[in-house]
């Protein structure tokens, strides 16, 4: 089988954004290059049934949502290709199987053969890699296929099969609402850190389920949550349960489960703006903001992480535009020293992770800065300065060092290569539909 880096359209879409970026300096374009081939060369196995398999990089395994951001960018060659559009394709319905195997799950073995992160008490199979449940393992597969879609006219992967992984997220999400009176997860992993493993016997963070949010039992960084509604997860879901039911009523004609969708998301929205929005107190905060996590008895955390969704990364997935008061206020908050994840040193500063060491800065939450601004300007400078702390490899990665961009986490990770890769898409003029 032909690899699709050599595919004609992709060479040449490589030199039409080599071409734009005519007044920059090659470096630019160079790592743009390597890293948009990347993915394609050393991440993706077509298989005979007609699936896609992803893995994210330096781990065997496909994540639900890595595997998604991994090949959006490939959605501008879609357009034209058809060899690309069916990789993509491929991608959704293997995700879709995911789904109807475990919705509970974040990440996958290529086959049933028991391989796993650890060996964990929780409903484990051997097609698991981990369970560990994440709101957005759910929600980037219902995006990518909306958005290939909307850019590609693909409507045939609007399958029976489809139509019931996406009544399975919403059943889970309503599930997860009370999921002290109607949830049977649990997870519990032992001798590891507790971010790693769910308290109270692995039912997790107790949670006030009259809020009307969905209950997560971690965060898109794999860490437990410590407050159970995950607010940039939620605002997510709220955006895909739009998506679903604009996907009844056009593709399936599903009148009532488009207005199910319709309202859950409204549902989502209230119970959002009701629960998570910090209020001024004189003392501390003088504007309104989002929380990152809450649990619906006033407890909340004020951070933001790297990994996505993130309370940065709003505008980017369609929650809000990025003129919004709240937004704003918010992201005033967390790119400051008030996110106790906001690092700035003598070669980098933003958003890192509890997952990484303290003044790790992550090209992921770079490239986001870079794609919620509105100054193109910005978005050069960005670009300019995740290259500059590559450690001198040429990739992006995980987390690098503030003060020494050659020490860095995950030197193959191909998710934080595709967040360069559509920054710089982004800084050109290539917009996808939505």
């Amino acid at each position: 089988m032909q690899q699709l880096s050599d595919l004609l359209s992709v060479k040449c879409f490589v030199e039409e954004i080599r071409h734009r970026l005519n007044n920059e300096t090659l470096e630019i374009g160079d790592v743009f290059e390597r890293c948009f081939l990347s993915t394609l060369n050393t991440t993706l196995q077509q298989k005979e049934d007609g699936t896609t398999f992803v893995i994210t990089g330096d781990i065997p395994a496909m994540w639900l949502r890595d595997s998604a951001c991994q090949v959006k960018p490939y959605l501008f060659v879609a357009k034209r290709e058809p060899a690309m559009a069916k990789m993509i394709e491929g991608v959704i319905r293997r995700q879709v199987n995911c789904v109807l195997l475990d919705p509970y799950a974040n990440a996958f073995n290529e086959c049933a053969n028991g391989n796993c992160w650890d060996h964990d008490k929780t409903d484990m199979k051997p097609e698991l890699w981990e369970r560990k449940f994440e709101i957005d393992s759910l929600c980037f597969p219902v995006e990518l296929a909306y958005l290939y879609w909307k850019n590609c006219g693909g409507e045939q992967i609007f399958d029976d099969r489809f139509l019931a992984a996406a009544k399975k997220i919403v059943s889970v999400f309503r599930t997860e609402q009370d999921h002290e009176g109607k949830s049977e997860y649990t997870l519990e992993r032992f001798n590891c850190g507790f971010a790693d493993t769910l308290s109270r016997e692995g039912k997790g963070a107790l949670v006030n389920s009259r809020a009307g949010l969905i209950w997560s039992g971690f965060r898109p960084s794999d860490d437990a949550c410590v407050y159970g509604y995950l607010i940039p997860s939620n605002m997510f879901a709220a955006v895909i349960l739009g998506y679903l039911s604009e996907i009844a009523e056009v593709i399936y004609r599903d009148d009532a489960f488009a207005a199910e969708t319709l309202a859950f998301s409204r549902e989502l929205r209230t119970a959002i703006e009701k629960n998570a929005v910090v209020r001024p107190d004189d003392k501390r905060f003088f504007k309104p903001f989002y929380a990152y996590e809450v649990d619906g008895f006033g407890q909340y955390l004020i951070m933001d992480d790297a990994n996505l969704p993130s309370l940065l990364s709003m505008p980017y997935f369609g929650y809000c535009g990025p003129e919004d008061e709240l937004y704003k206020n918010t992201k005033e908050i967390i790119l400051s020293e008030q996110n106790p994840y906001y690092y700035s040193g003598k070669y980098a500063k933003g958003i890192g992770s509890f997952h990484t060491a303290s003044n790790y800065v992550w090209h992921i939450s770079m490239g986001m800065q870079g794609l919620v601004s509105e100054s193109r300007e910005t978005k050069r400078q960005i670009i300019k300065d995740m290259i500059s702390i590559d450690g001198g490899t040429g990739w992006m990665h995980e987390g690098i060092d503030v003060n020494d961009p050659t020490k860095f986490t995950r030197p193959w990770f191909s998710w934080a290569n595709a967040v360069f890769v559509e920054l710089v898409l982004d800084y050109c003029g290539y917009k996808l539909i939505k």
